[in-house]
């Protein structure tokens, strides 16, 4: 059985991203059940760093944080890396605390790997990479951001993502 695919749909293009559910299994499971319910339709990416990555899932455009299910299992022990154009699971301080919401990276960063069992080095968990649609990524990524409450890199200009479905 092949990877899925999935296609993010955005205001400022398309990305296409394959998912490594052969080596994140449950990661990969729990994106597609979000994607599957409709849950990204109209969440915006909320957290833009130029040079870093850049972040959705988890907000719609008025900044309201949508309910999530429950947290699951980190999986960075896997051996993903976060290079450019990795997709990987945000989370709080707890490792094992990621739900809905996702980053890109932009450029390699390394020092989101993987590298100890401890709160402060468990890494995060890179379940896909981009396959089509760096171009948008970086469109994202050099937007003009601003601080609006407790988001210090909100884009001016919204990106809204306008669907997120499985690509066959």
């Amino acid at each position: 059985m092949s990877n899925p695919v999935v296609l993010l749909e955005t205001t400022s293009g398309d990305i296409l991203v394959e998912l490594f559910a052969d080596k994140t299994p449950l990661t990969v499971e729990n994106f597609l059940h979000y994607a599957d319910s409709g849950f990204y339709k109209n969440t915006i990416f909320h957290r833009v760093i130029k040079g870093f990555m850049v972040q959705g899932g988890g907000y719609t455009l008025r900044m309201e944080e949508k309910a999530t299910g429950a947290p699951i299992r980190n999986e960075a022990a896997t051996g993903g890396s976060n290079v450019r154009g990795s997709i990987a699971m945000a989370r709080t301080g707890d490792p094992h605390s990621a739900t809905a919401q996702f980053f890109i990276n932009s450029v390699d960063n390394p020092e989101l790997d993987f590298s100890a069992e401890t709160p402060d080095s468990f890494g995060y968990c890179v379940f896909g990479q981009v396959i089509e649609g760096m171009d948008t990524v970086d469109k994202i990524s050099g937007l003009k951001v601003k601080a609006c409450g407790e988001h210090e890199a909100l884009p001016v200009d919204s990106v809204v993502v306008t669907a997120v479905a499985r690509f066959e």
